[in-house]
């Protein structure tokens, strides 16, 4: 496993919130995945010396800056997807491609459930099923950095292996 220097995770960062700030509309709006969360949960699995809770209250208060929404609300959602990757760090080693997608399914999940409930909080209306879809193609997406031999520990490796 090649060791992951803080320019990597940096980078990373960045470009998921690049992504975070295209301009989306539409279609693409409905179906935008969390990219900063989903880079956060890489690197997160990846290299935790590098990027840890800390990181992800920063990436959280840089969207809600960037997005003009409550100030907190996604740093709250981000440190609690984070901080249950971090505490099942060492037992996510150990899953399955399909037992990783389930688990990151499940972080996606949670931070959208922490956003819905803040935002009903704030008396916005209940959103219907299609608030959940960024968290389907998200994992979609996941699959697919997976699927493209890059494992979450570093390590490349072939279809065949589960």
């Amino acid at each position: 496993m090649r060791p992951v220097s803080i320019g990597q995770v940096y980078l990373g960062l960045f470009a998921g919130m690049m992504l975070h700030l295209l301009p989306w509309a539409g279609f693409g709006l409905l179906i935008r995945p969390d990219f900063v969360l989903l880079v956060l949960l890489y690197w997160l699995m990846r290299a935790p010396h590098l990027c840890n809770i800390g990181t992800a209250w920063l990436m959280g208060m840089l969207v809600d800056i960037a997005g003009g929404d409550l100030f907190g609300q996604h740093a709250l959602a981000f440190v609690v997807a984070a901080f249950i990757a971090v505490t099942y760090l060492r037992r996510s080693t150990l899953f399955t491609r399909w037992q990783q997608a389930a688990y990151v399914l499940l972080l996606l999940l949670v931070s959208q459930v922490v956003l819905l409930v803040l935002k009903l909080f704030s008396g916005s209306d209940l959103p219907d099923w299609s608030y959940f879809v960024p968290s389907i193609s998200g994992i979609l997406l996941w699959q697919l950095v997976i699927f493209s031999k890059v494992k979450v520990t570093g390590e490349h490796q072939g279809l065949g292996n589960e």
